[in-house]
C-alpha cells in the first residue's frame, strides 16, 4: 500500500538503496507543488528523527528502546540506528523481521505479554532475541517450551500500574499482573533468567508527569516484596506530544521525574529502560491530503480514519495542526474551524477537529496535517481500497 512515489527529476536525488523513498530536496510546499499528489503523501525528515533519538538518549539515564509499533518505516528504523540507537521494542514477528532486515546487531525486545509459541521460537532461533515480557505463569511457561529452556534469555515482569486518569488510552485493563501477581512472577522466573526484569506502561500520551514518579514507587515495592534480585527496570513510554488544545509535560520533565523517583527509592543503580515511540517521531513526519469537495464546513479529503488518521476520529478526538496549500496561489489569510471527512463509505470516518483553516480553502487544494509521524503509517487500512498512499525523505541539509 505504501509505494515510493515517482518525483519530478529536477529536485530530487534518489536513494542508493533501491528500496528506500527518495530523498527530496526543499520543503512541503515545493513537495506539493512538484508531485501534485493525488493519493495521501507522506513526508518524513530522517536526520530530524535522528536529532531527536539521540536527544532523548542523551537525557535518559538508561538504554532507550524504540516502540516500533509507533512508526514502522524502514526509513525511520534506519535513522534510529544511525543516531546510535542500539534497542528496539517489537510486539510481533513482523516488527523483529523488520529491525532485523536494517540492524544485524540491535537488542530486540519481544515485549508483547501474550505471544505466539512459533514467534517466540522464530524470534529467540531466527533473530536473536533474547528478552522477552510476561505477566502471567502461563507465558512464562510458553516462553521456556519454545525456547528449550535456553540459559541465556532475559525476562521482563510486566505489572499493571493503578489507573491514573494522565493518560490519554490506559493500558492497565489489558496488559499487566497485579503487584501482588508480578512479585510471585518475579520469584517464578528469577531461576530461569539470565537477567530478570520488571517493566510497566504509564499509558499513551500522558499529560502529568508525577505518574512516572508514582509508578516508580509502586515498581520499588513489587521489588522488596518478591524478595529477589531484580536487574532491570523498564519504565516504559507514555512520553507525550504536544498537540493543539492538549496540555502535555516536556518529555525532559517526564525523564527528571524518572529520575529522581529512580533515587528517591534506590532503583538508579539498576539497569533502566524506557519505550519512547511518539516522542521520537510525532513531530517529524506529515501526512498531506487532498480536498476532494467541499460542504459548507465540511471538508471531505482523500485519507480519513481507516487509513492514516484514526486518532482524529471519533475515538480519541486528536486535533492536527494544520495548514493549507494551494501552489501557485494564495488565500484570503481568514481562518475559519473545519470539520473534515475521509474517503470511505462509512459515516465514522469523520474528523471533527476543530482543523483552522483559511476560509476560501477549496476542490483541488491541499492540506498539510503536523505531528503524523507516529501512529499513522502503522494504523493503515485498506477498507474500501482507500489504502494506498506514498512517501518521500525530505533533507534538511543537502
Amino acid at each position: 500500500m505504501n509505494k515510493v512515489v515517482p518525483l519530478a527529476k529536477e529536485i530530487v536525488r534518489r536513494s542508493k538503496a533501491g528500496n528506500q523513498p527518495a530523498r527530496l530536496m526543499g520543503n512541503v510546499n515545493e513537495v506539493v507543488a512538484a508531485l501534485r499528489p493525488s493519493e495521501p503523501l507522506y513526508v518524513l525528515w530522517p536526520e530530524r528523527v535522528a536529532a531527536t533519538a539521540k536527544a532523548f538518549m542523551d537525557a535518559f539515564p538508561g538504554d532507550a528502546m524504540f516502540a516500533v509499533k509507533t512508526n514502522p518505516h524502514e526509513s525511520v528504523i534506519r535513522a534510529l540506528c544511525h543516531a546510535g540507537m542500539k534497542s528496539f521494542d517489537a510486539a510481533s514477528l513482523e516488527e523483529i523481521r523488520l529491525v532485523r532486515r536494517v540492524s544485524k546487531k540491535a537488542r530486540i525486545h519481544f515485549m508483547h505479554t501474550v505471544k505466539a509459541p512459533e514467534a517466540i521460537r522464530a524470534a529467540y532461533y531466527d533473530h536473536g532475541v533474547r528478552d522477552f515480557s510476561l505477566d502471567t505463569i502461563d507465558e512464562l511457561n510458553k516462553i521456556l517450551s519454545a525456547t528449550n529452556y535456553a540459559e541465556d534469555i532475559n525476562l521482563f515482569i510486566r505489572f499493571a500500574p493503578p489507573k491514573n486518569g494522565a493518560a490519554a488510552i490506559d493500558f492497565s485493563s489489558k496488559f499487566g499482573a497485579s503487584p501482588d501477581e508480578a512479585a510471585l512472577l518475579l520469584r517464578s522466573a528469577r531461576s530461569y533468567a539470565r537477567r530478570l526484569g520488571l517493566c510497566f506502561h504509564v499509558g499513551t500520551q500522558i499529560s502529568d508527569a508525577s505518574v512516572y514518579a508514582r509508578t516508580i514507587g509502586l515498581a520499588a515495592a513489587v521489588i522488596r516484596k518478591s524478595g529477589v534480585p531484580v536487574d532491570m527496570l523498564d519504565t516504559g513510554g507514555g512520553f507525550p506530544v504536544s498537540y493543539p488544545g492538549e496540555d502535555v509535560p516536556e518529555v525532559s520533565t517526564c525523564i527528571d521525574a524518572i529520575k529522581v523517583a529512580l533515587a528517591l527509592h534506590g532503583l538508579d543503580q539498576m539497569e533502566i529502560l524506557a519505550e519512547p515511540g511518539r516522542a521520537l517521531v510525532a513531530q517529524n513526519g506529515c501526512l498531506v491530503v487532498r480536498v476532494e469537495l467541499r460542504k459548507g464546513d465540511l471538508l471531505y479529503i482523500n485519507d480519513g480514519t481507516y487509513g492514516g488518521l484514526f486518532d482524529a476520529g471519533p475515538l480519541l478526538k486528536t486535533r492536527f495542526p494544520v495548514r493549507a496549500i494551494r501552489p501557485g496561489g494564495t488565500f484570503d489569510g481568514h481562518m475559519k474551524p473545519f470539520r473534515m471527512a475521509g474517503p470511505t463509505c462509512d459515516s465514522l470516518d469523520m474528523m471533527n477537529g476543530p482543523f483552522m483553516l483559511p476560509a476560501d480553502i477549496a476542490m483541488g487544494d491541499w492540506i498539510e496535517i503536523g505531528n503524523l509521524g507516529a501512529y499513522s503509517q502503522s494504523m493503515r487500512t485498506n477498507f474500501n481500497g482507500f489504502g494506498s498512499c506514498e512517501t518521500v525523505c525530505l533533507a534538511d541539509n543537502q
